[in-house]
């Protein structure tokens, strides 16, 4: 057993994943426990609030804006405790699709082409043909997701992804298979392949028991299942990632990763992608949490001045 800790759990929050963090960080909490640690939960849904005295490191839970954009992030810097999971520059980006992709342009990593639209006026654009998916630039679990497979469909799709952001990501739609890579550490885990039974893997069915079925490892020849890896890997290393992630990709018929967005606090719910990959690597639940704590504690510490 781990040395026992005093570590508090960031769970809840202001955004539009308030209810899914609320279960990944009650999980969280449950297995740290088990490992002997005292835990406490705190919900930061207004500020102000205050960790709980003798916290010695901090567990985010979080998703969506607040918990995953870098602002609790910066937070938990100026407070100077080491908390799991991206730093506050890390995790803006990865939190921002558009600046993720261009990250990966510049980088060569392989993602869909795209272009982003802030008003909600905006015609079709000149050199594009449907279908295109359209994706509020700051938001995850697929909150606002819309897929305009006609240009009489553009005015309503683009009325209701801009409902959750000013600003929507319109990207080609890449048919392929859907697949996710976790990385812990500098271990990159088996490859999940996602197939949801309506075939369309939206906020409902990524949460939503027996909607879908995952396979893991997912079942690619080497090569391809080596190129869909790496491929996730530079994305990671592409917006200044450290300790853990899980990188979205589609891969093409022909085997040719596209990567679609980086999520730098992944779920950590009973049906969230990043554990089932752990588990088949041989790391249970609790061992993966501790891990995460573990990773945070490792690094190095700035001394601040006061």
């Amino acid at each position: 057993m781990p040395s026992p800790l005093t570590i508090t759990v960031l769970l809840g929050g202001p955004s539009a994943e308030r209810e899914v963090s609320l279960r990944s960080g009650a999980a969280v909490a449950a297995a740290l426990r088990s490992l002997g640690h005292l835990v406490h939960e705190l919900d930061p849904r207004s500020e102000p609030w205050q960790l709980p005295k003798g916290t010695e490191v901090v567990f985010l839970a979080l998703h969506g804006t607040y918990g995953e954009d870098g602002t609790v992030q910066t937070r938990l810097e100026e407070i100077g405790v080491p908390y799991t999971g991206c730093d506050p520059e890390a995790s803006r980006i990865g939190f921002d699709k558009s600046l993720t992709k261009e990250r990966c342009v510049a980088a060569g990593v392989p993602t869909a082409r795209f272009m982003l639209i802030d008003s909600p006026t905006a015609s079709w654009p000149m050199g594009w043909d449907p279908p295109v998916v359209l994706k509020p630039a700051c938001q995850g679990s697929s909150v606002g997701l819309q897929f305009v497979e006609r240009v009489s469909d553009w005015s309503a799709a683009l009325t209701e992804a801009l409902r959750h952001d000013s600003r929507v990501l319109m990207e080609e739609k890449i048919l392929g298979r859907e697949c996710t890579v976790g990385i812990l550490g500098d271990q990159i885990l088996p490859i999940v392949e996602v197939r949801p039974k309506t075939g369309i893997y939206d906020y409902t069915t990524k949460y939503s028991v027996g909607t879908t079925d995952y396979l893991c490892p997912a079942p690619f020849e080497n090569g391809t299942t080596s190129r869909i890896q790496q491929a996730a890997l530079g994305a990671f290393r592409a917006i200044g990632g450290r300790d853990y992630s899980r990188i979205d990709v589609i891969v093409r018929p022909n085997g040719e990763p596209v990567v679609l967005e980086v999520n730098t606090l992944p779920g950590m719910t009973d049906s969230s992608l990043l554990p089932k990959a752990a588990a088949a690597a041989g790391i249970g639940y609790a061992d993966l949490c501790q891990r995460m704590v573990d990773l945070a504690l490792k690094r190095p510490r700035d001394h601040k001045t006061t």
